[in-house]
């Protein structure tokens, strides 16, 4: 490149050229000037990615959940859908009175439409489905943040006329303070990492230049109540709390962290 550079500028002092023919000679020499820059440019950059490590950390933060989310549903059956609807007005009142009785603030309290579908069985001697009537459905959901309570408000709910329990779903009030922490651990992690090597490679680690976050998971975990789950919780007021261990959350955070690698010139 820079022989091609030193031959347009001898050609030009060489020859008497017109000025349109030097001004294209100027032209030619600012383009290989600019090329030569750029190539420069380019090769302190791949030797600025040669000397950096590119780690990956993980955070882990085992956490007891500090509140639920309890999912019902109140479902009547009759032959008349008006009927139907009636029976799951007073069956769903009832229901959500139980709760309000605990102690639940309205807020923490949502209450889903109300959906009416024809009941299809099957009849297996003539191998047909066959009309029976109206379900009338309601589904409800009630935020728990005194976890203590929960088997008595499932318990008490189940009195009420829920007759079908979803799922309880353990989670944290304050997931964004503990997203933070566990990022700052992974984070930790990828440091650790990068000074390791970096000293084995007889180098220093310098500065971050480049960190990505590669995700954050709070799994939630949760049961479902089966039918004879369901009555045994109806006649015993009191709940069984050993049902309802919820256990541990294991919230993980992930990143990838690029860093400087400095040699001795450089840590001097």
């Amino acid at each position: 490149m820079m022989a091609a550079f030193h031959f347009v500028r001898q050609c030009a002092q060489k020859h008497t050229l017109s000025d349109s023919r030097s001004a294209f000679v100027r032209m030619v020499m600012l383009a290989l000037l600019a090329v030569a820059l750029a190539s420069a440019t380019q090769t302190a950059a791949a030797q600025d990615i040669a000397f950096t490590v590119t780690v990956s950390g993980e955070g882990v933060l085992r956490t007891a959940p500090d509140m639920a989310t309890l999912s019902f549903a109140v479902v009547t059956h009759d032959e008349h859908p008006d009927d139907a609807r009636s029976k799951n007005a007073t069956a769903s009142a009832s229901a959500l009175n139980a709760v309000r009785a605990l102690g639940v603030e309205e807020k923490d309290i949502r209450l889903d439409g109300l959906q009416l579908s024809p009941r299809r069985e099957y009849d297996p001697d003539r191998r047909i489905y066959r009309e029976d009537g109206f379900d009338a459905t309601r589904s409800v959901q009630v935020i728990v943040r005194d976890l203590d309570a929960l088997p008595g408000l499932v318990a008490a709910v189940v009195e009420g006329g829920a007759n079908r329990i979803d799922n309880v779903q353990y989670g944290l009030d304050d997931r964004a303070a503990t997203e933070l922490e566990v990022l700052a651990l992974a984070v930790q992690r990828a440091k650790e990492k990068a000074h390791v090597m970096a000293t084995e490679l007889g180098g220093e680690l310098g500065r971050a230049i480049q960190i990505n976050e590669q995700g954050v998971s709070v799994p939630q975990p949760r049961f479902r109540m089966d039918s004879m789950e369901m009555a045994a919780m109806s006649k015993d007021t009191g709940g069984n709390p050993d049902a309802f261990a919820q256990g541990e959350l294991e919230v993980r955070a992930s990143v990838t962290v690029v860093f400087r690698l400095l040699d001795a010139a450089d840590s001097q």
